[in-house]
């Protein structure tokens, strides 16, 4: 979650506001399979590793978590941000999986739709959402990279 961190840390900088870390928010715990390579994941658990691709809703990670578990924190997450935060505009930083969890209950769409949800490296979602309703109004925008691959390019 370091990388999250740090993203939200100079979100906080940029903005001149305060940045907290949520628990809540941490990346799905993916047990056994935790820094492993999907090679090597694939060769040590080739039936659940398939199934992960194919059913995620039916897997939990050895000595990990399912997206049921993920699920529940996000909403918690959600829930804990309408209440400190109403009508303010909240800045949440998470990896691919988060950002699945938190879009997939917003949208009212089973956990089968995880891998429906393209969740590219530092993309933005934009979302309003309050006790009442949610609205998505982007998912998975990269455009603000764009700048960055030329800024590095002109280097």
């Amino acid at each position: 979650m370091g990388r999250c961190i740090a993203t939200g840390a100079a979100i906080a900088r940029a903005t001149g506001t305060p940045s907290k870390t949520c628990e809540d928010l941490n990346d799905i715990d993916y047990g056994a399979w935790q820094f492993k390579t999907f090679a090597e994941t694939k060769a040590q658990y080739p039936a659940l590793f398939a199934a992960w691709f194919a059913t995620p809703h039916f897997v939990r990670f050895p000595n990990g978590e399912s997206l049921q578990d993920l699920a529940a924190r996000t909403a918690n997450a959600l829930r804990m941000v309408l209440a400190r935060h109403p009508g303010d505009t909240v800045v949440l930083v998470g990896h691919d999986s988060v950002n699945r969890a938190i879009l997939l209950q917003i949208l009212e769409q089973p956990l089968s739709a995880y891998w429906r949800l393209a969740q590219e490296p530092c993309c933005i979602n934009e979302l309003d959402v309050s006790v009442a309703e949610a609205w998505v109004r982007s998912i998975n925008a990269t455009q603000h990279l764009e700048v960055v691959a030329v800024d590095h390019d002109e280097q």
